[in-house]
């Protein structure tokens, strides 16, 4: 599946390039690209989701720090939907799967919250995502599949020795910390 879209990827970029396109077909162009980029990572999230199932994940283990590591993943996203805060602790883990992660709990409380604007606060290895709706709670959770993002997100998590869990209105997010266990099934 990779080989295809690396070619539909490619050609739409070479196209976009030349830029002696019109509208509506420099328009056209743009959305192939950006619905490749989008195929491409619901193929890496699929293939990581795959992996842990499998109890075939080996994470490359990377030490940050766990306030860059929110912001990195708030920038991932359209400007102002996120605001990150607190104060962040250093953290050895699989930086970009995390990453990925934490957009993508984010996203999901934007977007099945019917939400504008979520918080991001640092606590060290502490994060929390707020407000969390009744709606959004269960498929921030991973228990409701309707957002393939946030349920690798949990798993990816988990597979690491942190953990995702609903308090209130907040979803309280556990980076894993040194000697945690790590990879294998959620």
């Amino acid at each position: 599946m990779r080989t295809p879209l690396a070619t539909v990827h490619g050609f739409a970029r070479t196209i976009s390039r030349r830029g002696s396109l019109e509208e509506p077909e420099s328009r056209y162009v743009e959305m192939i690209e950006a619905a490749s980029d989008q195929l491409a990572e619901l193929l890496e999230e699929l293939s990581l989701a795959a992996r842990i199932e499998d109890g075939r994940y080996e994470p490359a283990l990377r030490e940050a720090d766990s306030l860059e590591l929110a912001r990195a993943a708030a920038e991932g996203l359209e400007p102002g939907l996120v605001s990150v805060e607190g104060s962040g602790a250093k953290v050895a883990l699989d930086v970009p799967a995390v990453e990925r992660a934490l957009r993508a709990l984010a996203r999901c409380a934007l977007r099945h919250g019917g939400l504008e604007h979520v918080d991001l606060r640092v606590d060290g290895a502490d994060l929390s995502i707020s407000p969390i709706t009744p709606a959004s709670a269960p498929v921030a959770l991973g228990e409701d599949l309707r957002d393939l993002g946030a349920a690798v997100a949990v798993r990816v998590l988990h597979a690491l020795g942190g953990s995702v869990e609903l308090d209130g209105e907040t979803l309280r997010v556990r980076l894993p910390t040194e000697g945690a266990g790590r990879a294998g099934g959620p």
